[in-house]
């Protein structure tokens, strides 16, 4: 439920994301989506039992916690391209570096990078001046255009498809370690970047404004002398 005072601000968020996924496709200003997530790292204290004629696969409810990590995810929903990095943290540090290699090293030849994020007090272009000498900092500014979702509207970051499908086919389960999840990630990602899947963004501005006017504020009527 978004409260009423916040509408107004959930309202112009809205459209602003919807008029950058509704822009033409421009090679040289790659849409991207960013988004981020923990898992927890766990492992069996007993082997399960395998899938066997009859009888699905078996796992005690019990386990072993070792910790947890972090993973970055950028999408290019136009180009059918992501990128996963597995960090041990979510600091503005580790978001500020997992920016410039966004920058300098997936699309170096990019004129301007369109980012589309979430609110989290760690996405912010603070980030990079915490992060780096303030002529670095500058130079990948200069590089991105930034777009935040609004407060209660992750939904509207196409990040958090990717999310969906990755926590379905990949995460969903007991991973003991970094380095595993490391090595699962990056065989989920190779599989579907080489199938290069785009992803059809159906949902406009107009359609916004007919289905969700509940989140519309009620314009003031200005009095007349």
């Amino acid at each position: 439920m978004i409260p009423p005072q916040h509408n107004a601000r959930f309202a112009a968020s809205m459209e602003d994301i919807l008029t950058v996924y509704a822009r033409p496709v421009d090679p040289v200003r790659p849409l991207i989506c960013f988004d981020e997530a923990g898992k927890e790292l766990t492992s069996h204290t007993r082997p399960p039992q395998p899938l066997v004629p009859g009888h699905p696969v078996r796992e005690d409810t019990e386990y072993v916690r070792h910790g947890s990590a972090n993973l970055f995810l950028l999408c290019a929903p136009h180009l059918g391209w992501r990128h996963i990095t597995v960090t041990a943290q979510r600091t503005a540090r580790d978001f500020a570096h997992a920016i410039r290699d966004l920058v300098d090293v997936h699309f170096p030849a990019a004129e301007r990078i369109v980012l589309v994020l979430d609110n989290l007090n760690t996405h912010t272009p603070a980030a990079l001046y915490q992060s780096f000498p303030p002529d670095e900092a500058w130079r990948l500014l200069q590089k991105l255009e930034w777009h935040f979702t609004p407060l209660h509207g992750s939904w509207l970051n196409i990040a958090e498809l990717e999310w969906a499908v990755l926590q379905r086919q990949c995460l969903d389960r007991r991973i003991p370690d970094r380095q595993t999840l490391e090595t699962e990630v990056a065989a989920w990602v190779a599989a579907h970047n080489q199938a290069r899947s785009p992803v059809d963004w159906r949902f406009t501005v107009q359609d916004a404004r007919e289905k969700l006017a509940q989140v519309y504020p009620i314009p003031q009527q200005g009095s007349s002398a």
